[in-house]
């Protein structure tokens, strides 16, 4: 598992988590159960603590580092090549594929935060909420047809890391 420890701080992993061989997991660095981190995946808690909650998703090529804290919640989805730099993620979000959330920023529960997105420093995303752009802007609210979806993205990641910890294997 590539965990790595740095002044005396070293990476505590949740029961059922399954983590990509590439990934780099640094540091203060607490990761729930059940979560999946995917290949390339860099959370890098060297300057300061990041915890991240049960049944979270930190797809490829992720980025998350601080200057002092990051907090992820449960059932978090953070889509591929994502950055999150000392913000927090509350329960059941989803993180767009090459969004950006900087320093100060918190996006609260049940938020959609669509691919490519900026949120910006110290700027809040109220819950229930779809947003998108460069800065984010509020779209429109959140249908349970979206929560459904959300629900049903998580689920399907569920299945997917026992696979992995009964199938995934090296073949060369």
């Amino acid at each position: 598992m590539p965990l790595y420890e740095i002044n005396t701080k070293k990476p505590v992993i949740g029961k059922g988590t399954w983590i990509a061989p590439s990934a780099e997991i640094i540091g203060d660095v607490k990761i729930g159960e059940n979560c999946y981190i995917g290949f390339g995946a860099v959370i890098r808690g060297d300057f300061g603590a990041i915890s991240i909650g049960n049944g979270t998703l930190v797809e490829e090529n992720v980025v998350i580092h601080v200057a002092s804290k990051a907090e992820i919640g449960n059932k978090v989805i953070i889509g591929h090549m994502a950055m999150i730099h000392d913000a927090i993620i509350r329960d059941h979000s989803l993180i767009g594929m090459k969004s950006m959330i900087c320093d100060g920023a918190t996006v609260n529960e049940w938020v959609i935060l669509a691919e490519q997105s900026l949120v910006r420093k110290n700027q809040t995303l109220s819950s229930g909420k779809i947003y998108a752009g460069s800065p984010a802007r509020e779209i429109r609210g959140l249908s349970e047809r979206h929560k459904n979806g959300l629900i049903s993205g998580q689920q399907a990641y569920m299945d997917l890391i026992a696979q992995y910890h009964d199938t995934f294997k090296r073949i060369d």
